[in-house]
């Protein structure tokens, strides 16, 4: 029996098209995230004093620790993005998709 829901979802065109789109907006992110992540590290290794200056005449805080929390930050921020698409985008399209099948969902 599911097996034949299966491939009635995997035929659908609308489908195809949701899991190319899909795919593609997390190979984005994927992409942006890697190079502020790579960039962060190449720089510590080749250009180590960009990040050692400090944020005040007489403080112990380095440029590194702001730009290390902002790539977290940042992390947080892209995942939230692909949260919100995949809800109110990606899951509506799929929903559509099962009620046009008959198929019941959450």
């Amino acid at each position: 029996m599911y097996t034949d829901i299966y491939n009635q979802i995997k035929a659908d065109k609308e489908y195809q098209t949701l899991v190319k789109r899909r795919k593609r907006f997390a190979l984005s992110l994927t992409i942006i995230i890697l190079f502020v992540y790579f960039s962060f590290i190449l720089t510590l290794a080749y250009a180590p004093n960009v990040f050692a200056i400090p944020l005040s005449e007489n403080g112990v805080t380095t440029l590194g620790i702001p730009v290390g929390v902002g790539i977290i930050v940042f992390s947080f921020i892209l995942t939230g993005i692909y949260v919100r698409k995949a809800n109110h985008e990606f899951d509506t399209i799929l929903n559509r998709l099962k009620d046009d099948l008959g198929i019941q969902h959450d």
